[in-house]
């Protein structure tokens, strides 16, 4: 394993590259920051915002939303512009308390809202499908928030759909430009977190057709013809977590006072019981938690030092989310010695070796003394 000699991510980590000087893409995407024109983006998204105002035939734009911060800072936005938004959330079968009253209070900033809840027992089944496949969690729950608020656009003919940070951008990119303004099936495919698959790919003897319309989305061509286009506001507006958390809590939006439930922020992640997870199996894959990637955040963003970070991380060590485990064990119908036995099946033996006393350990790891 290769580290960041800026922030605390490792090479292992899907589409980050370090180079020669020790530098990771993603502190080389964030360096550039500081030399954009946001001036200049801004007037472009304004004339965006006009674009879609004019092509529109009822709602201009579909905010995806989840009730976060970024959602309500993305809701906000599109009001200042002058813009009439639906609001679109994919329901998480593990919704916090404080998931929904945040997103309660998004739609009280003035929006029209769908949320949209999937079967149960077919999102039962496909999850636990792709768990035992790919070790994810998460990836039927990135299928339907991408693409139910693009087949919503479609039908409803929006014009626009405001997405907010471009995850390839901030969070390490193939170089291969997919790193702009537009959300495309391409992009979909390489940093939409679903393995390459659609869900075409899921269809069998327990998932059929039908029961996956909700994670079926329209083509590029599709778009084309309904007039839609997907943007991240991220590319117009410089996206930064303190930054749209400050602007939600000005308008109602509810950190969790307990402290974070997964990873280094209280206002991240709150809204699912679930996501926990999905994080969690970085640790087995790849070498990392979610503190890792927020704190690499705020190392870029000058909140915080490297060392001062790498103090947090021992201190915290891997951070199994038990309880969260329990839960979706009872939603998948496994129990948690099923689950890790499944777990078990993707830690990666590149990076992971068995020591003395047989335990796990990483030779190569950023803390060199780790309480294995």
């Amino acid at each position: 394993m290769k580290w960041c000699n800026k922030c605390v991510l490792p090479d292992t980590r899907p589409n980050i590259f370090i180079d020669k000087n020790g530098v990771c893409n993603a502190c080389r995407n964030h360096s550039t920051k500081a030399g954009i024109d946001w001036t200049g983006r801004k007037k472009q998204l304004e004339f965006v915002a006009q674009d879609a105002k004019r092509r529109a035939t009822g709602y201009d734009c579909l905010i995806p939303v989840s009730g976060g911060k970024d959602s309500t800072w993305q809701t906000i936005q599109c009001l200042e512009l002058g813009l009439k938004p639906l609001a679109v959330t994919w329901r998480p079968p593990g919704r916090t308390d404080i998931g929904m009253r945040n997103l309660d209070n998004l739609r009280r900033l003035g929006v029209d809202h769908i949320d949209y809840s999937v079967d149960r027992n077919v999102e039962a089944r496909f999850t636990l499908e792709a768990f035992k496949r790919f070790g994810s969690t998460a990836l039927p729950m990135h299928l339907a928030l991408f693409n139910i608020p693009l087949s919503i656009a479609v039908r409803f003919k929006i014009p626009l759909v405001v997405w907010g940070e471009n995850s390839a951008f901030e969070y390490g990119n193939k170089g291969d430009g997919d790193t702009g303004f537009e959300l495309s099936s391409a992009w979909l495919k390489t940093y939409g977190v679903s393995h390459g698959t659609s869900a075409a790919d899921w269809v069998d003897d327990q998932l059929t057709v039908k029961d996956l319309t909700p994670y079926y989305g329209p083509s590029d061509i599709e778009l084309k013809e309904a007039g839609v286009r997907a943007i991240f506001l991220g590319y117009y507006m410089r996206w930064d977590p303190e930054i749209t958390r400050s602007v939600a809590a000005r308008n109602g939006f509810e950190a969790n006072k307990e402290g974070p439930r997964t990873g280094y922020f209280n206002y991240a992640d709150i809204d699912d019981d679930f996501i926990s997870l999905h994080h969690w199996m970085k640790w087995y894959k790849f070498g990392f938690t979610r503190t890792f990637d927020n704190l690499s955040i705020e190392i870029r963003n000058g909140r915080i030092s490297r060392k001062a970070a790498l103090d947090i991380i021992r201190e915290r060590g891997a951070e199994i989310p038990v309880n969260d485990i329990i839960k979706f064990c009872s939603f998948v119908g496994i129990d948690f010695e099923e689950f890790m036995g499944i777990a078990e099946k993707f830690r990666n033996n590149e990076i992971w070796k068995v020591g003395k006393g047989e335990n796990w350990y990483m030779p190569e790891f950023l803390i060199s003394n780790w309480r294995w």
